[in-house]
């Protein structure tokens, strides 16, 4: 059975999961991990071979949950450079940068809002291929 290949990328406030061989999986996999995520309220995007999950960890502590559950993965940290993006001015998030908002915040945005920052919701949602 082939292993599954995790890169782990985090975020301020969540980290995201690219599963760079997710198409060579099995059905029985995909859904072991599909579990994972629900269980921890993340988002699994079948369209972007990620899954996100709204909490602050590092990566080891990532390793570590893996292996509580038992996953025979293979897991790599990817390190992004800090881009500033805009920061947001309104709700609760206000004065924070948009590069810093979860996925799911960033569509729940794509949908529901109409305000003046449209464009700068829009342009992050094309950085994020999340448009």
């Amino acid at each position: 059975m082939i292993q599954p290949k995790f890169i782990f990328t985090q975020y301020f406030n969540y980290f995201e999961v690219y599963i760079e061989n997710l198409e060579k999986l099995s059905v029985e996999q995909i859904q072991e991990i599909e579990i994972f995520v629900k269980k921890r309220n993340g988002i699994f995007d079948f369209n972007r071979y990620t899954f996100s999950i709204q909490k602050r960890l590092e990566f080891y502590q990532f390793l570590s949950l893996l292996e509580n559950e038992n996953f025979n993965v293979e897991c790599k940290n990817k390190i992004v450079q800090k881009k500033h993006s805009s920061k947001i001015g309104f709700g609760q998030y206000k004065g924070m940068n948009f590069s810093d908002l979860t996925n799911s915040y960033m569509l729940w945005l794509k949908n529901n809002y109409r305000g003046y920052e449209r464009e700068k919701i829009d342009e992050e949602l094309k950085k994020r291929k999340l448009l």
